[in-house]
């Protein structure tokens, strides 16, 4: 056994004013008398487990509490690589789990020296132990623990880890094609809307900028006989008579041909004036060519107003002021309509994935219902066994699945049904069991689960409540076994267990400077004789009580 909780220091906690605990492997157990502090250290061990801290449980108030516990985990795969995965491994076998708690109350979790999250803490706490208490025995009557007691039992870790996978993987799908479904009802509500704004819009297809091109023409248009009256006069004035522009440069062009005789002055003039008549040449016919455009069209010009008229309208209904910003809202218009058709293309696809996903989730779950199935028989034949050594002999357990919907852990809840007493009628363990019953059936289960689990140390806190005699023997029994292949820590008040260790630890009160403060110490052989004695017989043991006490040691 490489793997098991080596040693646990404890400072300025509760009444502990310092104590270390140096564990052996295998059984171990701790006696002491009610009050001592066995509970304390059991709150201290479940500080560096990740349980909340109170600055109330500090014994020097102005000074700093600390939990240390140190682990081999040498055969712990789970626990090395959640190391690795958190950059939180050292160069050894050696865990170090520590809780801090300030005079102001400030609690600090460290793993390997390095500050960790609380939720950390516990979640590499659950590979190194198992911590059962008193107040532990109601997880018995829960269904998610009897659920995970099949599931150790038929070994469904992996097949879980593949459907939980799958089962996420089925819920995206359902979620998406969910999602795409509301999306269609919604789409469909403004489809119509959409549509005819759409077709609207269509109808009139407008060109870019059209609008504003419609309402420069038609400026034109309405002033078209100003204008021509303006463009006739205008040619005429340059070319229409013989006082006109153009006659006159052609008279002045000629005069100057005839006497410029190569004189440099005369030519240039004569040139700049052929360039001039050119000009004005052009320019006249210009004004005739937009003179013969321009036509007063009232049929054109009506339906110009109306066109704007059109636009304008859609314009205040789309809140926009440009012919373009219209035609940005006609594009988007069309690829709301075209979405719904998308969202069809989309809807089969998921639907086809959803169904996909949930068949191989099905399938999967399935196996691991049938798995849990085929435990169920000797399973309840085992507790059954087991009950009667503890006490219980006409105790049964049954188990019953409840075929459910997909959730993730499967198509199916486990229910375990107690019957104390062969009545026939057996009944949910809350309803039925009390708590010496509940404590002997945890008992008998987890010993047939630890087999199953890779955790390698065990800790009962009276488990053994409400039990005595030959009943409290088989118990030790039972832990005795499951300490074979597993560290076993045991806090009891029965003589019967004790006995059974194979180290046996004290926890008493000392006082120190008139405050009482816990200690812890290993006991010797005779030492253990002799507080088993007290435990059967009381302060004062006989001879027999001192004898018995040796033979169930000796026996051990």
């Amino acid at each position: 056994m490489e793997s098991m909780l080596q040693r646990l220091h404890i400072k300025n906690y509760a009444i502990i004013d310092e104590v270390e605990l140096i564990f052996s492997k295998n059984f171990s157990i701790i006696t002491g008398e009610t009050g001592a502090g066995k509970s304390i250290l059991m709150g201290a061990l479940g500080l560096i487990l990740g349980d909340r801290a109170d600055s109330s449980s500090l014994l020097q108030k102005d000074k700093k509490s600390f939990v240390e516990g140190f682990f081999s985990i040498r055969d712990l795969p789970e626990a090395m690589a959640f190391l690795e995965e958190n950059d939180l491994a050292n160069d050894s076998d050696e865990l170090i789990l520590r809780r801090d708690i300030s005079p102001q109350g400030k609690s600090r979790a460290f793993i390997n020296d390095y500050p960790v999250t609380l939720q950390q803490l516990k979640n590499l706490a659950v590979c190194l132990v198992d911590l059962h208490r008193q107040f532990d025995i109601l997880d018995i009557a829960d269904t998610d623990f009897q659920r995970n007691v099949l599931d150790a039992l038929a070994g469904n870790e992996a097949a879980l880890t593949l459907y939980g996978k799958q089962f996420a993987s089925w819920q995206t799908a359902r979620k998406t094609y969910d999602g795409f479904i509301e999306q269609k009802e919604n789409a469909a509500k403004e489809l119509d809307y959409h549509q005819y704004l759409f077709a609207e819009l269509q109808a009139l297809s407008f060109e870019p900028q059209e609008v504003e091109t419609l309402e420069t023409e038609l400026q034109l248009l309405n002033n078209a006989e100003s204008i021509k009256e303006l463009l006739h006069g205008s040619y005429q004035q340059i070319e229409g008579d013989e006082q006109a522009i153009l006659p006159a440069l052609r008279q002045m062009i000629q005069g100057f041909r005839r006497v410029a005789n190569g004189e440099k002055n005369l030519t240039a003039i004569w040139q700049r004036l052929e360039s001039l008549a050119m000009e004005w040449k052009d320019l006249a016919r210009e004004i005739e060519h937009c003179n013969d455009k321009i036509q007063y069209d009232p049929a054109r010009i009506e339906w110009i107003n109306d066109r704007i008229s059109a636009g304008y309208k859609l314009f205040k209904k789309h809140g926009v002021q440009t012919t373009d910003e219209l035609l940005a809202v006609q594009e988007s218009l069309e690829e709301k309509c075209r979405a719904v058709i998308t969202l069809d293309e989309q809807i089969n696809k998921w639907a086809a994935e959803e169904t996909a996903a949930r068949q191989a989730a099905t399938e999967m779950a399935e196996k691991i219902s049938a798995a849990r199935r085929k435990q169920i028989g000797p399973f309840e034949k085992n507790v059954s066994a087991l009950l009667g050594r503890v006490g219980m002999a006409n105790a049964t357990l049954q188990v019953v699945l409840h075929k459910t919907p997909l959730q993730e852990s499967g198509m199916d809840t486990v229910e375990f049904l107690f019957d104390a007493n062969k009545t026939g009628r057996p009944e949910p363990l809350k309803k039925v069991a009390s708590g010496g019953e509940l404590s002997r059936l945890m008992l008998c289960i987890k010993s047939l689960v630890a087999a199953h689990m890779t955790l390698p140390t065990l800790i009962f806190d009276e488990i053994d409540t409400g039990i005595s005699g030959e009943a409290a023997r088989q118990a030790g029994n039972l832990m005795k076994q499951l300490a074979s292949t597993k560290q076993v820590i045991a806090i009891t008040h029965q003589p019967q267990i004790a006995g059974q260790a194979d180290t046996h630890y004290l926890v008493y009160k000392e006082e120190i400077g008139q405050q009482l403060k816990t200690k812890v110490r290993i006991l010797s052989e005779q030492e253990r004789i002799e507080v088993i004695a007290k435990m059967l017989s009381g302060d004062k043991p006989s001879a027999a009580a001192r004898e018995n006490a040796r033979e169930m040691v000796k026996s051990s």
